[in-house]
């Protein structure tokens, strides 16, 4: 080979070189103008988007379904209790009631007798001095408390409230009447305490 050779391969195999990167460069290029370019902030589809919130929204219904169903429950059982207390106040209060009721049945009845005979010394005009007033206030304190007497000639037998120990016909009466009290009779509200022991008249 000759020095000219040498010469031209040195220079021809540079500028070969040279353009090889070039013709390299230019195709990325031309491949880099050829792929299609992607939108920012297009990651999905339109109609993905739309079942995305879709899916979102039926999450967010299920849930809310969910919490109003829990609600209502709560709402029910609180209603429920507060019934159940409502009933429970209602029948302590009418037991205590009926209880003090009772009470004071008892100890008006245990004094019956002492009435009773503050009735016979009025009628016998032996209520006079601190008796009468002592007499007064017991019939005071025994009223507040809830005790009526009831048992008056005249009134109409009623086998409810009286206690006839005795009958006589009269042309006086048109039906059967209390002609005579021998012991008055009493109540506390609407419990018969006891009896009134009367004598009764028929008509004829």
């Amino acid at each position: 080979m000759s020095a000219k050779d040498d010469e031209n391969d040195g220079p021809a195999t540079e500028r070969e070189v040279i353009q090889g990167e070039i013709d390299d460069a230019t195709a990325e290029e031309t491949s880099d103008e050829e792929k299609p370019v992607k939108p920012v902030g297009a990651h999905r589809a339109p109609d993905e988007e739309d079942e995305a919130v879709a899916g979102e929204k039926a999450a967010l219904g299920a849930e809310l379904a969910a919490l109003r169903t829990d609600l209502d429950e709560r709402t029910h059982d609180l209603q429920r209790v507060t019934a159940e207390y409502a009933n429970y106040r209602k029948r302590v209060d009418r037991d205590r009631g009926a209880a003090a009721e009772v009470t004071t049945g008892k100890v008006l009845t245990d004094l019956l007798p002492v009435l009773d005979d503050i009735d016979r010394a009025r009628e016998h005009g032996d209520l006079v001095g601190p008796f009468a007033s002592v007499a007064e206030q017991l019939t005071a304190v025994t009223g507040k408390l809830g005790l009526v007497g009831f048992g008056e000639k005249g009134d109409p037998f009623d086998p409810n409230l009286h206690e006839a120990v005795a009958h006589q016909t009269s042309a006086d009466v048109t039906e059967p009447t209390c002609v005579e009290v021998m012991r008055r009779g009493y109540t506390l509200g609407e419990r018969l305490l006891r009896p009134a022991m009367v004598a009764v008249a028929d008509p004829e």
